[in-house]
């Protein structure tokens, strides 16, 4: 599978060195000394046109790794070229930027994986696992917290610039919790919550909290923040016989960790059993390895471009009930 990367900053970087068994030939960036420099990492061409980049016939995959304002025009462009293409999350700045990607992959008969990787993290594949196996029962609710503090000039940054970025700490971070929380309970069908500012000065939002109802009044109730000061991972899956509580992910995260809370008959105390995973984020490589697979199945990729619109219009929502 010969790779072109579209976006060479932390996330294209990331991409280059889990390829597996792809190859990256071709790379491209706004700051083409960027393209340039992973390029020589990988014994790779640097293109300072991305749009040229996307036509090469000898690329049969693009991995879009761009600020947000780019990555559903260079994933539209990638497939109308006939390239299967993996795009960073969220895909788009609002769902209806992805209506145009969705019919040319249809037309173009290509793939399209969306880059939720914390479905790939060890612990949360785990959880899932044990989840869907019944080891907590009915599902009851979900509860999140994600989020970091920021730096000195964060508010400078190109994710405070709502025409690039679409939004603020929701559009990001947030956009994984709640793809994490549609993985498990499904389709949500009420939403409501409030995005706003409490410390950056900027115009997009530092907090957002979210409460979301499937039909079957299954809840989630999720906290994104950029006023977290010490980062933090925390997603818990409540059933009926139990719980499963995902702690960390990594890094300046916290070691992740797992932890099975099994209710006993005579309730009380419950069983306790955790699973660390201290050798670093393998979430990367596992999900282009599945991507190849899709590929080679001609199998529809999970999480894909309805994954991400289903996302992005609980987003759209919160920032609908938030501004009004």
């Amino acid at each position: 599978m010969n790779v072109g990367i579209v976006g060479c900053g932390l996330i294209g970087r990331k991409r280059a060195r889990a390829l597996g068994d792809g190859k990256l030939v071709v790379c491209s960036d706004a700051v083409f000394e960027r393209a340039q420099a992973l390029a020589a990492e990988h014994g790779a061409q640097a293109i300072p046109d991305w749009r040229e980049m996307v036509r090469r016939p000898e690329v049969h995959m693009v991995v879009v790794a761009t600020t947000h304002d780019w990555l559903a025009p260079v994933t539209l462009a990638a497939v109308e070229a006939g390239k299967h293409v993996l795009v960073e999350k969220p895909a788009a700045r609002r769902a209806g930027e992805l209506q145009a990607v969705v019919e040319a992959a249809r037309a173009r008969q290509v793939l399209v994986r969306v880059g939720f990787n914390h479905r790939y993290h060890p612990a949360l594949r785990k959880a899932h696992e044990m989840f869907m196996a019944g080891a907590v029962g009915p599902l009851m609710y979900l509860r999140a917290r994600y989020g970091h503090g920021g730096r000195v000039g964060y508010d400078k940054e190109w994710r405070a610039r709502p025409e690039v970025s679409g939004g603020g700490e929701l559009i990001d971070q947030g956009m994984h919790l709640i793809d994490l929380a549609r993985w498990f309970a499904g389709e949500f069908v009420a939403v409501d919550g409030l995005a706003g500012r409490w410390f950056w000065d900027m115009p997009v939002e530092d907090n957002a909290f979210l409460l979301l109802r499937t039909a079957e009044k299954k809840v989630a109730f999720m906290h994104c923040s950029c006023t977290e000061w010490k980062n933090l991972f925390s997603f818990e899956v409540f059933g009926r016989d139990g719980k499963l509580e995902v702690q960390g992910l990594g890094g300046s995260y916290g070691v992740e960790r797992l932890t099975h809370y099994r209710m006993l008959p005579e309730m009380g105390p419950p069983d306790t059993v955790s699973w660390d995973y201290p050798r670093g984020d393998d979430s990367w490589a596992a999900e282009l390895a599945e991507f190849y697979q899709d590929v080679a199945l001609g199998r529809q990729p999970t999480p894909g471009l309805e994954d991400a619109m289903a996302a992005l219009r609980v987003v759209e929502r919160i920032y609908e009930v938030s501004h009004s």
